[in-house]
């Protein structure tokens, strides 16, 4: 149970947070001989990104998140201005200068999210370039399917020191968001645990849900939530709704 008027300062640490840490200080401190490439992979929605942002802030680490459009040189560039730097020139010199940059601090991460882009464009061998001649930990995030995906680049695959999937948010991490996004509100674990259920485990999810608590809470004009109390309220689980019958709707039925 939370309690009510509990505030919770600052980034939340849910178990995919201390697992992506784990990962990054594993990659931070391995033996110079070891791999330097990790993969951080699960279902969309249970916080990988969010997971990814806390470990940036913590490591000083550069972080890019692929798009749909990207090219080699759209990537470096991201990589570049990240960093802080302009990009100039080939995509050669583009790809010597983020070497040189991750390569003069090895010990700050370079995170890349949404890497399945990088493999389905054929473009993951420019990252395996940048870890062997800068040296500097990479990981990669992406979908549940990213590992297999990357068994089929054996170059790339050959050079991960781990691979960490991405659990389904617990109840334990519900009550941590809950405290961190509704602290003047009460939540008791039988609607946390009724709202995991729903949101299938997924962190966006969840935090969807515990905003519609708050709502709730102040339709009903109170302090403290629980199952019952929410009542036939509606879960969000991302389904898109049923068609409606607009000629019944037009009718008055």
């Amino acid at each position: 149970m939370l309690q009510a008027g509990l505030t919770v300062k600052g980034p939340v640490a849910t178990a995919n947070v201390a697992a992506f840490m784990g990962l990054a200080t594993k990659l931070i401190e391995r033996d110079p001989t070891a791999p330097g490439i990790g993969v951080f992979h699960g279902p969309s929605g249970y916080g990988k990104t969010y997971a990814s942002i806390f470990a940036q802030n913590r490591t000083r680490a550069i972080r890019v998140e692929v798009g749909d459009y990207w090219t080699r040189k759209t990537l470096l560039k991201s990589v570049l201005a990240e960093a802080g730097l302009q990009a100039r020139g080939t995509i050669a010199d583009m790809a010597e200068a983020v070497i040189r940059i991750l390569g003069d601090d090895p010990h700050r991460p370079l995170i890349i999210d949404e890497a399945d882009r990088l493999v389905d464009k054929r473009m993951i061998e420019l990252v395996r370039d940048l870890q062997d001649k800068s040296t500097a930990p990479i990981i990669l995030i992406g979908e549940e399917h990213l590992p297999t995906k990357l068994a089929t680049v054996e170059r790339v695959h050959n050079r991960v020191l781990d691979w960490v999937a991405a659990e389904p948010t617990d109840l334990e991490d519900a009550r941590a968001l809950a405290a961190s996004l509704c602290p003047r509100l009460t939540l008791e674990d039988d609607l946390l645990a009724e709202i995991v259920n729903r949101s299938d485990g997924r962190a966006r999810r969840i935090v969807v849900n515990l905003i519609r608590a708050s709502e709730i809470a102040r339709n009903l004009g109170v302090m403290r939530l629980d199952r019952a109390a929410w009542g036939n309220n509606g879960f969000f689980d991302s389904r898109p709704p049923s068609p409606r019958n607009i000629a019944a709707l037009a009718r008055g039925m």
